[in-house]
């Protein structure tokens, strides 16, 4: 019996081994190999290891391309967007508000989505925006000691579904967008605001409805942060600092070369530097300024016994305006000194470890639609039709845009990429002038 059994035992692992082999010619076998061979699974990131990570650089993103908001970026278009920000090395987005009828920050999460279901390799991540306003905000009677509660709650309600419904995008959520700082005459509210909402988040975290990798901010001018006069000194601000889990700081010495330009001009001893180095130096003393309002906050947040990481939540310089920056003003505004501000920050913000969502990807034309020569509609670094200005030329030249565009229209550079045509454009900061005392 035992001879037997041996012999029916063999003669069945001879069969099933057969019958396996089978399979795999055919291609329908255990799917061993395939698993072997399988990309293991991506470690997901947090907002920690993302922000201040230089391979993750960080912008400000509207996708708009027309002038009123009214006309939505389709998702093809967003999706068209998201590439081109990925080719020139962006990881993180930042967003501005979840409002009612406009769809686009919830849009931009998913074209994120969709491309990664396209491409498991691509990286895109979101700090997302829930605008603040103070009751009767955007009137002639706006009252900045009382929220808009039922605007905020909404927002902060579509904001949280949105975290939850692509966790693995939405990193940030920032409570506010210079929603504290005093010039903001609209809609501005009291410190007490933004921390009831950044509170209430924390304690969505707490109680696992949010991610604890989440991370909670507010994005406002560095004034609003401590860095500026003692009116924001209050025990209200001194309670956000320690709440959030970083300072979302801005800075932007370009509106000071109008209301505050100690800084700006050509000075004593550099008459006899060349047009371009007296604009090298300009520019130089331009970054010192905005590092000087960064330090304000951040000896403000040491004085009140707090350590937290900041990032520059928002600092651009503007490529044009017929106002206060441009011939007849400051003559701040042209391609050429902002690409020198967007490699300066750059450059120190890698240098210190911290993320800078550089303001902004496109120029959107809806921001001043009744002023279309109003430095607020180019900020970008692209033009609305995808040309990359000055300070993306290098990128054009190593062809990291090959094969992608927008709208229809390959990403090239303005100018033609004439360097010298684009000077014939640009402006000498105005000469100091050094009093003499009588």
């Amino acid at each position: 019996m035992k001879i037997k059994y041996h012999l029916f035992t063999s003669i069945k692992s001879i069969v099933f081994l057969s019958f396996l082999m089978l399979l795999f010619a055919c291609g329908n076998g255990p799917k061993v190999e395939e698993e072997a061979n399988a990309a293991p699974a991506r470690k997901e990131l947090s907002a920690k290891e993302i922000l201040g990570n230089p391979a993750y650089l960080a912008i400000s993103y509207g996708g708009y391309r027309q002038n009123s908001r009214e006309i939505q970026p389709t998702i093809a278009e967003l999706k068209e967007d998201m590439k081109i920000l990925s080719a020139m090395g962006v990881g993180m987005l930042r967003t501005y508000n979840v409002q009612v009828p406009f769809p686009h920050a919830g849009n931009v999460l998913e074209a994120i989505h969709q491309l990664k279901k396209e491409d498991p390799t691509f990286e895109m991540y979101v700090m997302l925006g829930a605008w603040i306003n103070c009751e009767n905000a955007w009137t002639e009677q706006p009252n900045h000691y009382a929220e808009d509660v039922e605007g905020n709650s909404g927002e902060i309600e579509r904001a949280v579904a949105l975290a939850k419904k692509y966790p693995d995008i939405v990193k940030v959520i920032a409570v506010g967008n210079e929603a504290m700082v005093k010039w903001a005459a609209a809609y501005h509210v009291q410190a007490d605001v933004i921390l009831k909402w950044v509170n209430h988040l924390q304690n969505l975290k707490a109680k696992g409805e949010l991610s604890k990798d989440l991370w909670v901010t507010s994005s406002d001018n560095f004034a609003a942060w401590g860095g500026g006069g003692g009116e924001y000194h209050k025990e209200d601000l001194e309670k956000l600092i320690a709440a959030v889990d970083f300072i979302s700081l801005h800075i932007y010495p370009m509106h000071e070369t109008h209301y505050n330009p100690d800084f700006w001009g050509v000075f004593d001893g550099e008459e006899t530097l060349s047009d371009i180095e007296k604009m090298d130096v300009a520019m130089a003393r331009a970054r010192d300024f905005g590092i000087s309002q960064y330090q304000k906050t951040v000896d403000y947040m040491k004085s009140i016994g707090v350590e937290k990481p900041i990032h520059i939540g928002e600092t651009g310089w503007a490529s044009s305006s017929n106002g206060f920056y441009g011939e007849n003003g400051t003559k701040a505004t042209d391609e050429y000194k902002q690409g020198l501000y967007y490699n300066l920050m750059r450059d120190w913000t890698k240098e210190k470890g911290m993320a800078c969502f550089y303001f902004e990807a496109f120029n959107e034309n809806w921001k001043d639609e009744k002023n279309p020569a109003g430095s607020e509609n180019f900020f970008g670094l692209f033009t609305i039709d995808g040309k990359a200005k000055y300070a993306l030329w290098d990128l054009v030249d190593k062809g990291v845009f090959e094969g992608l565009g927008r709208g229809g229209q390959p990403i090239t550079k303005t100018y033609d990429g004439n360097k010298e045509a684009l000077l014939k454009e640009v402006s000498l900061p105005p000469t100091k002038v050094k009093l003499v005392s009588q």
